[in-house]
């Protein structure tokens, strides 16, 4: 392992090298449509100006709407399990990628025993972003399926709906 300063993880030049070419494929190939970081020519102003844009829409059509974020998830790339990654992505590679990881605290004096890491996606690595928006994909099948809208970016995700006015409970102006 090459030293590293910063945040992510240690990789080698080549494990970097094969890394980005496996997350040019995979963000190619199986990033959901409706997830705007990590694709060319999609960024936080692409996915802004499509929520707003389907929301003033439906405010146009005398809808109401309601929008619900789910920002910064980032404590989720620590939550990934890795058996059940590795069932959404099965490949080989990937559980080699994966298994036999360690983690260790380095202070200036002294070193802990190395620790098996059994939850999580490396940080700071191109392929762990995209491994965990492959773990959390079915988090937008299932808005989708109850008739609301996502939108994401990188870890941040939005939901939003409409209805007619008159279909909302209470009093309404």
């Amino acid at each position: 392992m090459s030293s590293h300063t910063g945040h992510g993880t240690n990789l080698s030049v080549v494990s970097k090298l094969l890394e980005r070419l496996v997350t040019q494929q995979l963000t190619t190939y199986l990033l959901p449509d409706l997830q705007s970081a990590y694709r060319a020519h999609h960024s936080t102003e692409t996915a802004v100006l499509k929520v707003v844009g389907d929301i003033l829409l439906a405010l146009n059509s005398g809808n109401v709407a309601l929008l619900s974020l789910l920002q910064d998830l980032s404590a989720a790339f620590d939550t990934v399990d890795h058996d059940t990654l590795l069932r959404r992505v099965v490949i080989k590679w990937f559980a080699s990628y994966l298994s036999g990881r360690t983690q260790h605290v380095r202070t200036p004096t002294t070193t802990s025993l190395p620790s098996p890491v059994a939850y999580g996606v490396p940080q700071g690595s191109a392929l762990g972003s995209i491994l965990l928006l492959l773990y959390v994909a079915d988090l937008l099948k299932l808005i989708k399926r109850h008739r609301l809208f996502p939108h994401a970016y990188a870890d941040d995700t939005q939901i939003y709906g409409f209805c007619q006015s008159s279909d909302v409970n209470g009093n309404m102006p």
